[in-house]
């Protein structure tokens, strides 16, 4: 038997992280690296993806960057061929890539009011093919080479807007508008769910573990209302910082999860525990 520090090694693993250059992204690569594994930022942004992998290098991870669009078949398949061509093999895959409406600063004033009523079909839909389509196919391709491989493990990130609907009034601004966390970061990270159990359970008998990471809000330079009206809401009496997922992927990405699969590991300061 292995020691506890040994199961949670991922040395001589190949991770690959969509969304890699995204917020959670660069985490996620990051930790990954840190326990080990070698990691490809694949991110739609390439310059970002690049960067990140520059700093990964930097600190002695073996690391690349690779351009993907998830919702592209084609892309997808090269995301695959690239790093198989790079490291000889592929052992993880995090769906980090997603659309998210964020409440921050930069994008506050970028947000329409998001109401049910008038929610643009085309919003919907593009929301539709990057959160659920694009975690399908990415998950579909990389699921290829780990069934070539006899290895493999997918985590899925989801949200506590999968699990519950949003506190709407958290969105309320101070001047009294009325902004909304759109309906498709609820459906779709609830799909993401369905999607997790139903790989799970396809791939029984098989060496593919797919769990489920559902984070909290994580503190990215909000407004002090927001993050008021937030901390009230959760157990923890706060926002996650960047860094408090890191455990939780490392852990679901490793050995130290053998016996998990088809589980969602809920990482949100007792958000959902009310």
């Amino acid at each position: 038997m292995s020691t506890i520090m040994e199961k949670f090694s991922l040395e001589d693993r190949i991770a690959v992280v969509t969304g890699g250059a995204g917020l959670l992204g660069k985490q996620f690569s990051r930790a990954l690296g840190e326990a080990g594994a070698g990691v490809v930022v694949a991110d739609i942004n390439f310059e970002s993806a690049q960067e990140q992998a520059d700093q990964l290098r930097a600190d002695g991870i073996q690391a690349i960057a690779i351009q993907v669009d998830i919702t592209d078949l084609d892309s997808v398949n090269n995301m695959v061929e690239s790093c198989v061509g790079h490291f000889g093999r592929l052992d993880i895959l995090v769906n980090s890539a997603a659309l998210d409406p964020k409440f921050d600063p930069d994008n506050i004033q970028a947000q329409s009011s998001n109401a049910f009523e008038t929610y643009p079909l085309e919003t919907w839909k593009n929301a539709m093919d990057v959160n659920l389509t694009g975690t399908f196919l990415a998950t579909q391709a990389c699921a290829k080479q780990m069934l070539a491989q006899n290895y493999g493990v997918v985590i899925n990130i989801c949200s506590t807007y999968g699990l519950a609907g949003p506190d709407q009034r958290l969105y309320e601004r101070p001047d009294g508008s009325q902004q909304y966390k759109p309906v498709y970061y609820t459906v779709t990270k609830a799909g993401i769910l369905g999607l997790t159990r139903y790989l799970a359970t396809y791939y029984a008998g098989k060496p593919i573990r797919v769990n489920a990471l559902t984070p909290g809000g994580i503190y990215n330079q909000h407004d002090e209302a927001f993050v008021k009206k937030y901390a009230a809401r959760t157990v923890m009496g706060r926002m996650a910082h960047l860094d408090e997922m890191n455990g939780a992927v490392v852990f679901l990405a490793s050995e130290a999860s053998s016996y998990m699969t088809g589980s969602n590991l809920v990482v949100d300061g007792g958000w959902t525990a009310w």
